[in-house]
C-alpha cells in the first residue's frame, strides 16, 4: 500500500508538441502544476524526447509539417518504452473520421480548438489522474506479482507439504511436497473438498480422522493434526504425518485455511526400533527386564481385579558359567538363543517370555487355575532341557532349575515375587539342580539369612577382618604336628557364620576370589612366623574353583609368596576333584607351574566326585584326602572301610601322601594308623584354632615326647 503511495504521489511527465510556438506556450501555461511540462515543435523532436523522458501523458497536435500528430502517436505506441503513453489529440478539425481514427489508433480524447482553457485543463488533468491511478495501480498489481511469486517458490521449495483451501475448504493451492504425498496434482485437485484429496485415518484403528482443515475453519483457531494419525495417498501409499491447521483471515474474516504437514514415517519408525530394543533382548529379541516389569504390574492388577492368580517361574540355567567358559562366548550365546526357542514354546498367548540376565528367564503365566498347571508347566520345561543341544554336530547337555512364586499366595508385589522366585530357584539347585522349586516361608527365612550373611561378608572383605583359624594334620606313625589347615572364619556379634553357610554365598556372589586371595596371604603370613620360629610345617589352603579357573591365580599366588617370603615347599594347595574337571589341558598346565615352583597339590574330599586314575596319572599330585564322611563311619559301615582301605592303598601304590580327615575318636585314629594312612586331621587332635593359640599348640607337641 506505501509503494502505492508513492506512484500517486509523484509528478508525472507530460509532452506537448505544436509546431506552432503560441500553442505550445498556452498549453504549458494551461498545464502548469500539473506535472513536469515537456514541449516539442516537431514530430521528430517529439521522438527522441519521448524516449528520453517517457511521459505518462502526451498532447498532439494533430496538424503538423512532417510527421503530424497521427503519425507521432503511431510511432510511439509502437515503441516499448513509449507504448503505455496517454495520448490527448489538439485539433481544429471537426470531422468525425479525423476523430475516430485518432481513438482507433490509441488516442484516449480528443480536444478541439480554439481551447477552452478552463475545461482543457480539467480534462487533461482527469487524465492524469487516471494515469496515476492506472500506473498505482499496476505496480501494485507488479508488487503483488512478486510477492506470489516469492510465496510460491518459497513454498516450493519447503521440505514440508502446504496445501491452502478457500472457506469451504475447497483446494486452491499444493505444493510439489502435497501432491507427492496426496498422489494428487495441483491442477487436477483445485476446487475439490480437503477431504477428497487427503485422506486421514488413524494409525491404530483405521478410522477417518476429522481433517484439521475443518476444524480450523470451523473453530477459527490451530488445529493439531490427531496423534498416530496417517495420510492414505491416491495411489494408496502410507504416510505417517503430523503438524497443523490455521485458518486464514482478512479483515478479521475467515477467507480460508492453510495446513503444512511432513511425513514422519521413519521417525514413527526409528522410534519403534529405539522402544524395541530398549524393552528387548538383544541376543534372543525377547523382552528385557524393562518390560517383564510393565507386563507384572499389569497383571497383578488385572489379577486384583478378576481375583485370579499369577505364577512367576524364574528358571535359572544350570552351571551354564562353565559351559560358557569352556566353549567360548560367541557358541554360548548361540546356546542361549537355541534355549530361548525351546522356551518358547511353553509360552501361552497371555503369558511373557523374558531374559533377565546371562542364564536367567522369567515366564510369567497370569489367570492361574490350579496349582497343578504351574507344577505341570514348570516340569515340562525341566524335562525338555534334558534333551542336548547341538551345535556343529557337538552335544552340549544342560539342565535349569526353576524357582516358582504365587500372586497372591505368597506375593503381594512385583518384587516379592521376584525375590521369592529367586529363593525357590536357588533351593531347587541346593536340593541337586534339574527340578523346580515353589517358595515356601521357611524360604523366606532363609533367603534373609543369607542376606545377612552377604552384608556381612562384603563389610569382612572390605574391612580385612576374615580370620583364619588353623587346623593341626598329625603325623599318625609318631604324633608329630607337620602341617595346618587354613579355614576361613566369618565372626559377626561375638559368634562365627560356619562355613558352609558363607562360602556358598561368597561364591554365588562373586566374592570367592577375593575371600580366597585374603585368606590365602594371611596362611602365608602365619606360615612364615612358623618358620622365623623354628617350626617348619606345610600350611595348606583350600583353593575354589573359580579361583582355579582365573588367569590371574598363578600370579597372584606366587606374588604372595614373594610378599610374605615363606618359601614355595611351605605351601599346599587344597583342591576339589570337581574343580580340576573344568578345563583339563589348562588345569594340567597350571599344576605343572606350581609344581615347577615348588608348591604341592592335594586333592580334597577324595572319593566324593569323580575318583579317576586316569587323572590323578594325568595332574601327578602329591597328596589325597580322605573325605571325612567315610572316616566317620569306616567303623560300623563295611562299605565306608573298604574305601579308605582302597585309597590308602591306592595312594600307596601311586607313591602319594594320604591324610584322613575327620578324626574323632581315638578307635579311627589306631584303625587309620593300622590301615597305613601317613597323616590324620580332625577334632580329636584339636579343632581349628586362631594363630596364637596354634602357635603355643605347636611348642606344646615339641614338647612331648609322644605327641598326640
Amino acid at each position: 500500500m506505501a509503494s502505492n503511495n508513492v506512484v500517486l504521489d509523484q509528478e508525472i511527465n507530460i509532452l506537448i508538441v505544436d509546431d506552432e510556438p503560441d500553442s505550445l506556450v498556452i498549453l504549458a501555461s494551461l498545464l502548469d502544476g500539473l506535472g513536469v511540462v515537456i514541449s516539442a515543435s516537431s514530430g521528430e523532436e517529439a521522438l527522441v524526447l519521448a524516449k528520453k523522458h517517457q511521459p505518462s501523458i502526451a498532447i498532439l497536435d494533430i496538424e503538423m509539417s512532417g510527421i503530424n500528430g497521427i503519425e507521432l502517436c503511431e510511432m510511439l505506441k509502437a515503441d516499448p518504452n513509449t507504448a503505455d503513453v496517454s495520448v490527448i489529440f489538439i485539433t481544429s478539425h471537426t470531422e468525425a473520421n479525423i476523430e475516430y481514427k485518432a481513438l482507433e489508433i490509441g488516442g484516449v480524447d480528443f480536444i478541439s480548438k480554439p481551447l477552452d482553457g478552463k475545461i482543457c485543463r480539467q480534462r487533461i488533468k482527469n487524465h492524469i489522474e487516471l494515469k496515476k491511478a492506472s500506473e498505482a495501480l499496476q505496480h501494485a498489481e507488479n508488487v503483488s506479482f512478486k510477492e506470489k511469486e516469492r510465496f510460491r517458490v518459497t513454498l516450493n521449495s519447503i521440505g514440508d507439504a502446504v496445501i491452502a483451501t478457500d472457506a469451504q475448504g475447497l483446494i486452491t493451492y499444493m505444493n510439489p511436497i502435497a501432491e507427492h504425498m496426496t498422489g494428487w496434482l495441483m491442477k487436477s485437485a483445485l476446487s475439490r473438498k480437503i477431504e477428497d484429496v487427503m485422506t486421514l485415518r488413524d494409525a491404530e484403528t483405521k478410522a477417518t480422522v476429522i481433517n484439521p482443515i475443518r476444524l480450523a475453519l470451523e473453530q477459527n483457531r490451530i488445529v493439531g493434526l490427531a496423534l498416530n494419525c496417517q495420510l492414505v495417498s491416491r495411489d494408496n501409499v502410507v504416510y505417517r504425518v503430523e503438524d497443523s491447521a490455521s485458518p486464514i483471515k482478512h479483515k478479521n474474516r475467515i477467507i480460508g485455511a492453510v495446513i503444512v504437514f511432513h511425513d514422519v514415517s521413519e521417525a514413527v519408525a526409528m522410534a519403534v526400533k529405539m522402544n524395541h530394543i530398549a524393552n528387548h533382548d538383544q541376543l534372543t529379541d525377547l523382552p528385557n527386564r524393562v518390560l517383564l516389569h510393565d507386563r507384572i504390574t499389569t497383571s497383578i492388577n488385572i489379577a486384583q481385579t478378576n481375583q485370579s492368580a499369577i505364577a512367576l517361574l524364574l528358571i535359572d540355567i544350570d552351571r551354564f558359567m562353565l559351559i560358557n567358559d569352556s566353549v567360548g562366548h560367541y557358541e554360548g550365546d548361540r546356546i542361549i538363543q537355541m534355549m530361548a526357542k525351546r522356551l518358547v514354546k511353553f509360552k501361552a498367548a497371555a503369558s511373557t517370555l523374558a531374559r533377565i540376565g546371562g542364564d536367567e528367564f522369567v515366564l510369567l503365566v497370569p489367570n492361574i487355575n490350579k496349582y497343578t498347571d504351574v507344577d505341570n508347566i514348570a516340569e515340562n520345561i525341566v524335562e525338555a532341557f534334558r534333551a542336548p543341544f547341538v551345535i556343529n554336530d557337538q552335544e552340549y547337555k544342560l539342565t535349569v532349575s526353576i524357582g516358582i512364586s504365587l500372586y497372591p499366595f505368597d506375593a503381594n508385589s512385583e518384587e516379592r515375587m521376584m525375590r521369592h522366585a529367586d529363593v525357590a530357584m536357588y533351593r531347587a539347585k541346593e536340593q541337586g539342580r534339574d527340578q523346580h522349586c515353589f517358595f515356601s516361608n521357611e524360604l523366606e527365612t532363609t533367603l534373609l539369612q543369607r542376606h545377612n550373611i552377604e552384608t556381612v561378608l562384603r563389610e569382612a572383605i572390605k574391612t580385612d577382618a576374615l580370620e583364619v583359624h588353623f587346623q593341626p594334620q598329625i603325623d599318625l606313625s609318631n604324633g608329630k604336628i607337620v602341617a595346618a589347615e587354613a579355614l576361613a572364619r566369618l565372626k559377626h556379634q561375638g559368634s562365627y557364620i560356619p562355613p558352609l553357610d558363607f562360602i556358598p554365598v561368597a561364591e554365588e556372589v562373586g566374592l570367592i576370589n577375593r575371600l580366597g586371595e585374603q585368606v590365602l596371604l594371611k596362611s602365608c603370613q602365619t606360615a612364615y612366623r612358623w618358620q622365623a620360629a623354628g617350626h617348619r610345617i606345610k600350611v595348606a589352603v583350600n583353593i575354589a574353583p573359580k579361583q582355579l579357573s582365573s588367569p590371574e591365580f598363578y600370579d597372584q599366588v606366587i606374588d604372595i609368596l614373594s610378599k610374605t617370603k615363606l618359601p614355595a615347599k611351605y605351601l599346599e594347595l587344597e583342591v576339589t576333584e570337581s574343580a580340576l574337571m573344568h578345563d583339563l589341558e589348562a588345569t594340567k598346565l597350571l599344576l605343572q607351574r606350581f609344581r615347577q615352583a615348588g608348591i604341592s597339590i592335594a586333592i580334597d574330599d577324595f572319593g566324593t566326585g569323580y575318583s579317576s586314575l586316569s587323572y590323578l596319572r594325568l595332574f601327578n599330585v602329591h597328596t589325597l584326602k580322605i573325605d571325612q564322611s567315610f572316616v566317620f563311619d569306616m567303623l560300623k559301615d563295611e562299605q565306608s572301610l573298604s574305601i579308605v582301605k582302597a585309597i590308602i592303598g591306592l595312594a600307596n601304590a601311586l607313591s602319594l601322601t594320604i591324610i584322613a580327615e575327620g578324626i574323632e575318636t581315638e578307635k579311627h585314629s589306631l584303625s587309620l594308623t593300622e590301615l597305613g594312612c601317613d597323616i590324620g586331621q580332625g577334632y580329636f587332635y584339636s579343632k581349628p584354632l586362631i594363630a596364637s593359640n596354634f602357635e603355643q599348640l605347636l611348642l606344646n607337641n615339641i614338647e612331648s615326647n609322644n605327641g598326640f
